[in-house]
């Protein structure tokens, strides 16, 4: 069975592409025509991406973000009605479609979600490749775990919104992050020439992904060979501070920072403030470049259960149990939201009324909820005044969020209604 997407293109459907169903890497050795190499260049393609986006550290390299095994926390599970509940929702779609719940996790290609509601496990599911255990490419949620730790680092008084990307990092100097700010980093407000078509070989962004090592370059390639060799090479393009304009080589300037400013490598350092304290059961992982140097724009692996935990501290203002482990006023911030001029300005038609602060997309709804966003349906959606937080990873064909948000804004919004009810 085949899928229509937004982009007119057929793919397999949820259930047809399954990676169990395709037999992707299935036996010992498996068949030649089932087997995913990063060579290949067919890792983030699909239907292959079914399988290597839950199995990122067998194809590429990467460092790990360590838990401490003595800290694990046990997410507390409840059923009380909800999965059946949940499971009987239906919904209507941006296209005006009724659909199942069921039909709108295969219609997103959903590998896991998981729903936390006032502090309880409520649902969790898993599809494709996914497993409890196995971490899954986050792509840009990555973006909202760094800056949300360089948030608090402003809040402590150890970085400071007006300083300049030159000011910590003279090796800029020329190039689009000279005189860009903490501030304009952190929110994507910064001029720079870049593009994020991922379905343009032209575009730079298949140039990051070649200098971070996350692709096969081709041959010859005389580009940069590593992620730092990269960013001093990009240039100015308009002003900064104008419009909301979303690059992910801000969020690798700004780890950058954090990581000259600390002393510490991001890995390291997001396992102290972040993975250790919070509980999580398993290493996430982050891509390394060729020198070794973490992505963090789009290179975090982490595990269902870790991403709803994330999403939990978040909705509870930072703390963890007795700790604080975010400022409060960091996610009080967040929720107030960035400049909504600056983002209409930008086209988003599907996000109306949206703005965007440090590197999370704020409705500015009642529920004061905001989201962290990356290709191919992640998603990490939070809403504190309902004490409710859905995480999903999935391995839609298309990169564009505007691919499935015609039904994850709707479904999220329906089982967010469901919930929000009296009797559950």
């Amino acid at each position: 069975m085949s899928s229509t997407t937004l982009d007119g293109t057929d793919y397999l459907d949820a259930v047809s592409s399954d990676p169990g169903a395709l037999g992707w890497m299935q036996g010992f050795p498996p068949p030649h025509n089932r087997v995913i190499r990063f060579e290949d260049d067919r890792c983030f393609e699909f239907p292959e991406s079914r399988w290597s986006l839950s199995h990122i550290r067998e194809l590429m390299p990467t460092v790990a973000v360590s838990r401490d095994p003595h800290q694990q926390r046990t997410l507390t599970a409840s059923n009380d009605g909800h999965q059946e509940a949940i499971e009987s929702l239906r919904f209507i779609d941006l296209t005006g479609q009724t659909l199942s719940w069921e039909q709108g996790l295969l219609g997103t290609y959903t590998d896991g979600i998981a729903i936390i509601h006032r502090g309880r496990l409520v649902y969790e599911r898993y599809f494709g490749a996914l497993r409890p255990h196995l971490p899954h490419l986050s792509f840009s949620l990555t973006k909202s775990y760094v800056a949300t730790l360089a948030a608090s680092l402003i809040y402590q008084g150890v970085l400071k919104d007006d300083w300049t990307a030159q000011h910590l990092i003279p090796e800029l100097k020329g190039s689009a992050y000279a005189d860009a700010t903490i501030r304009q980093l952190l929110d994507m407000e910064v001029g720079v020439r870049y593009s994020e078509d991922y379905a343009d070989r032209q575009s730079a962004v298949w140039q990051y992904q070649w200098a971070t090592g996350m692709r096969p370059r081709p041959h010859p390639y005389d580009g940069p060979a590593d992620l730092r060799a990269l960013l001093p090479l990009l240039k100015k393009e308009g002003e900064h501070g104008q419009v909301f304009d979303y690059k992910t080589p801000n969020t690798e300037v700004l780890s950058w920072i954090m990581e000259r400013l600390t002393g510490q490598p991001i890995a390291q350092f997001l396992s102290e403030q972040l993975w250790a304290p919070l509980g999580c059961e398993f290493d996430g992982t982050l891509i390394v470049d060729p020198t070794g140097v973490a992505v963090t724009g789009a290179g975090l692996s982490v595990t269902l259960r870790d991403l709803a935990r994330f999403g939990e501290l978040m909705c509870r203002h930072g703390a963890q149990g007795i700790s604080q482990l975010i400022p409060a006023a960091v996610i009080d911030e967040l929720i107030k939201g960035g400049e909504q001029t600056h983002f209409s300005a930008t086209d988003y038609p599907l996000l109306p009324g949206y703005s965007y602060r440090n590197q999370w997309w704020v409705t500015h709804n009642a529920l004061g909820a905001f989201e962290g966003r990356g290709i191919h349906g992640q998603r990490l959606h939070i809403a504190p005044r309902a004490e409710l937080v859905i995480a999903r990873l999935a391995s839609h064909p298309v990169a564009t969020s505007a691919a499935n948000d015609l039904i994850t804004l709707p479904l999220f919004a329906a089982v967010t209604e469901l919930l929000c009810q009296e009797r559950l």
